[in-house]
């Protein structure tokens, strides 16, 4: 891309990370008690370097809060200023742009920013899938948080039933989207012309599939949920058949706060790979705390045990990069040497 190009790519996103952090909880608290007045490496907190970390609001938010909690963050000499913006693209704007130390993204957001030549690194993996490959469809729908629903009395069994179909989606070429084209083209159905593509919200989707008013619905955790209990029937596990394995959601930082701010974000490297590995042995308390955090009114039993990966691979972004670019969502791949960051 050329440097005019690039250049206007990060502008657009700094200004979309204006309007993004309008959504923020302004001086929202970690767990810790951080305040958000506390610039991020000002050293406020008893010498403590504050960071200043975007999040989405998932259950597997839960390792950064418990890690917090169990004092992991402090160990490093970081206090953690957390607050939720409305989806990832919000974060990654807001990381490149510096409003934001560290966000969460899942990599096909990550992926479309990098294609536009923004300028962001993976410093640590926030969630994914275990290391092997789900053995069946039951095993792929008992990890994933995400389904790909029939609508109620339409007679659709399987992914090879959508031909002609619609499909509801949150939005246009974004995650679920790009999971679903997957599951479609392996089916043997062309995503671009074999189905015709919707955009409604997961409360409206949900409506959808129980009036017929959409043959199926992409939806996430606990909109599957709803859609179970109305009748819906669920055809596919979308996002573990796209990623297979390993990590999918990442922590990012812009490489401007990486250059300027090497040690902290090392010291949030360590720490999430605790806070990981303590969430793994104690899922119960991490569900909790993620549960808390976005005020959910769902019991622990109501929510699948997240995967908290303790590292991203290189294969777990070169597999979805590979993915989307054979699906035409990607003009080319997008070169990751370096993307992740190893201090």
């Amino acid at each position: 891309m050329q440097k005019t190009n690039r250049l206007a790519a990060a502008l657009a996103v700094a200004a979309a990370a204006a309007l993004a952090l309008a959504g923020c909880s302004s001086g929202s608290s970690g767990p810790s008690g951080s305040s958000g007045d506390a610039g991020a490496g000002s050293g406020a907190g008893g010498g403590l370097t504050t960071l200043k970390v975007a999040t989405i609001g998932l259950t597997s938010d839960g390792s950064l809060l418990t890690g917090i909690e169990q004092g992991f963050f402090e160990e490093e000499g970081l206090q953690i200023d957390t607050s939720i913006v409305a989806n990832p693209p919000a974060g990654l704007a807001a990381a490149q742009s510096g409003q934001v130390d560290v966000a969460y993204s899942p990599s096909i957001p990550l992926l479309n920013a990098l294609s536009q030549g923004v300028p962001l690194r993976v410093i640590g993996a926030a969630d994914g899938y275990p290391d092997e490959p789900a053995a069946s469809e039951k095993d792929a729908a008992a990890i994933d948080d995400t389904g790909l629903f029939a609508a109620v009395g339409s007679g659709i069994a399987s992914v090879e039933d959508l031909d002609g179909k619609t499909i509801a989606v949150p939005a246009r070429n974004a995650q679920l989207e790009v999971v679903i084209a997957g599951e479609l083209d392996r089916a043997g159905i062309d995503p671009k012309s074999g189905v015709n593509w919707v955009v409604l919200d997961f409360t409206s989707a949900v409506e959808a599939l129980k009036s017929g008013n959409v043959d199926a619905a992409g939806l996430v955790s606990p909109f599957t949920t709803e859609a179970e209990t109305a009748g819906a029937t669920q055809i596919s596990a979308p996002s573990v058949g796209f990623f297979e394995t390993g990590a999918t959601g990442l922590w990012t930082a812009g490489s401007s706060t990486i250059e300027s701010k090497a040690d902290a974000i090392a010291a949030f490297q360590r720490a999430i790979v605790k806070s990981n590995e303590y969430a793994t042995a104690n899922p119960e308390k991490a569900i909790q705390a993620g549960l808390d955090y976005t005020e959910s009114s769902l019991a622990i039993a109501d929510v699948k045990v997240p995967v908290w990966p303790t590292e991203v691979k290189p294969q777990d972004l070169q597999r979805p990069n590979e993915k989307m670019v054979n699906l035409g969502f990607l003009a080319q791949p997008v070169d990751l040497a370096g993307v992740i960051y190893t201090g």
